[in-house]
Order: C-alpha cells, then sequence, then structure tokens
C-alpha cells in the first residue's frame, strides 16, 4: 500500500510517499480501508519530535481516519499513529459508525478535533450556560467546532484569530466577539471589554504570553484548559495567582481517553447528531492528495487555511 513514512525527523520534507507492507489485522482491532486521514498540529510535533508521546522511526504518522471495514461499515476512528496510509489498523473501542447523512469530510472533523472540542468545553472546562469562555485559534479545526458547541449551550464566546477573515468566520459560527490574537499588546484588557468582565472559562493552546494574557483575563474561581503550545512556549503558570484568584487549570490530551468506555462515545454520539441536525458545521479547509501531505503541513503551520485539513487516499 501506499503510505507516507518518516525516517527522520525535521521539516515537511521529511513526509515520503512510499510503498509499505499492508497492515495486519490483530484481535479486538479493525483493518480499514482510508478514504480520509485527518491533518492536526499533533501531526506537525511528531514530525518535529516535539510530540508528548515518544516517537520511534521509521513512523507512518496521522492519528485519525474515516473509512471502510472489511464488512462494509463506513468508520471514523482515532489511532496511535498510521492514518496517512491506504490502510489502518484500529481498534474498535475508538471506531464509531459514520450514518449515511454524514460526509467522510464531516466525520474526518470529528474523530480527534470534534472530540477534543468537546471535552476541552464540558470535561476540562466545564463550561455551562450562561458562562463566558475565550476559545483561541478559532477558525482551526478544534476552535471552528469549540465555537460553535459552545454557542449551542447558551455561552458568551469570545474568539481569538489573528486575520480579519478568520475573524469574520468565526463570527459566522456564532462567535459574540472575535479579537485579534496575531499581538498580546492589550489582549488581556480587550478580552475583559468583549466579555464584560474576566470571563469563566479560557481554552489555551498557544503558550508564551499569550498563556499569560489569558490566564489574566479569567475570573476568580474560573478555569483554564491547556492543550496546547503552538508557539513553542509551553509557558509556566504562577501558583500566587491561581491562589490569589482560585483559578483551576487542567491540562488535556484526547489519547488519555482512549481507555475510557463511556467518554468518547458519549462526545461522537453528541457530534455526529448536530452534525445531522445541521447544529453542528464542521468547515473543510482543504482537502491534499496523500502525495502532498508534505504542503498540508506546510499549510497547517503558515496558518494560511481554516477548520479542517484532511488528506484523501484516491489515486
Amino acid at each position: 500500500m501506499r503510505a507516507i513514512t518518516m525516517r527522520r525527523f525535521g521539516g515537511p520534507e521529511v513526509l515520503e510517499l512510499t510503498e509499505v507492507p499492508d497492515p495486519q489485522a490483530r484481535a479486538g482491532h479493525l483493518l480499514v480501508d482510508v478514504t480520509r486521514a485527518g491533518v492536526n498540529y499533533a501531526d506537525v510535533h511528531v514530525r518535529g519530535n516535539t510530540y508528548l508521546a515518544p516517537i520511534s522511526l521509521p513512523y507512518i504518522p496521522g492519528n485519525e481516519i474515516v473509512g471502510i471495514t472489511a464488512d462494509g461499515r463506513r468508520i471514523a476512528a482515532l489511532t496511535i499513529g498510521g492514518g496517512y496510509a491506504e490502510k489502518a489498523v484500529v481498534h474498535r473501542r475508538v471506531a464509531w459508525d459514520i450514518p449515511d447523512d454524514v460526509t467522510d469530510d464531516q466525520a474526518a472533523a470529528l474523530a480527534l478535533q470534534g472530540n477534543t472540542a468537546w471535552h476541552l468545553l464540558f470535561t476540562a472546562a466545564q463550561l455551562t450556560s450562561g458562562q463566558s469562555v475565550v476559545i483561541p485559534a478559532a477558525a482551526g479545526g478544534v476552535g471552528c467546532i469549540a465555537v460553535q458547541l459552545a454557542k449551542q449551550i447558551g455561552a458568551k464566546v469570545i474568539a481569538l484569530a489573528s486575520t480579519e477573515a478568520k475573524r469574520r468566520l468565526a463570527m459566522d459560527l456564532g462567535a459574540d466577539a472575535a479579537l485579534d490574537s496575531s499581538t498580546t499588546v492589550g489582549l488581556t484588557e480587550r478580552i475583559l471589554d468583549a466579555a464584560g468582565g474576566p470571563v469563566h472559562a479560557a481554552l489555551e493552546m498557544t503558550g508564551g504570553p499569550t498563556l499569560q494574557a489569558t490566564l489574566a483575563a479569567v475570573a476568580p474561581r474560573g478555569r483554564l484548559a491547556v492543550y496546547g503550545y503552538a508557539s513553542g512556549e509551553s509557558g509556566t503558570v504562577p501558583t500566587q495567582l491561581l491562589m490569589q484568584k482560585s483559578i483551576s487549570v487542567s491540562g488535556f490530551w484526547l489519547p488519555h481517553l482512549y481507555s475510557d468506555r463511556n467518554a468518547l462515545p458519549m462526545s461522537m454520539k453528541a457530534l455526529t447528531a448536530a452534525v445531522r441536525s445541521g447544529d453542528l458545521r464542521p468547515v473543510i479547509g482543504g482537502a491534499y492528495p496523500l502525495a502532498q501531505a508534505a504542503q498540508a503541513h506546510r499549510d497547517l503551520a503558515a496558518r494560511t487555511q481554516t477548520g479542517k485539513l484532511v488528506l484523501t487516499t484516491a489515486p
């Protein structure tokens, strides 16, 4: 089969289209003919050897797929690598049937980024109706979904995005305000002004000064959920401020839910239902042939695209 293989760490050029042996199904797993492979910022960390888990080379990246099982089921699934390929093996516990009225592209936005958005908001940040929340990278794969999910429950959404076009998209998806995140100058004050005061909850994935500015805008007894450090700066959290304001800070990494028998089935059921009803609109920012994985990574890192990026395996 064709697959994207990494033989070394580095820039997008390390993503090589190769011929490799087909994976073999094993107990408790499904062999899937892949139609879509999701491209995520975690894949950039994998490529650069800055991922949260160790990576052994050679390696086929990709942590989510959409495809067809041997018995003809169309599924979305999470993987631990191996997604950038024509075939993949997935655990039955993290594979979900796709209804006929949900497209492959829509489903590709749900498995990793949809579940991440859902659990960031409702498990980690514990967002409820009437509360305010800051959502960074609001035009990205996680952000587009998080904005819509937060509005569905009646939260006040303060979106952060780096360009005017991305801020317009966030507003179109339901954000109450969209702020320029290309500079951290005055960011805390701009959040406070847009929210009408300190926010109840905030998501954070940039690190560095953005982390500090966002944390400063969180209300006493508020919650901050951290799920990335796209700037390359992980940042530090001042414990004195946490105590002064009784702020709860939690880290979030979706793989820690893979073994939970209830968490992901619950969120996938909610996400799929929202897509089918029209309440959730996955934004597909680009579909690239498998051979153009390197270009997809370039576009993702340059932040030129919005929404979900996918690789397609059709010849």
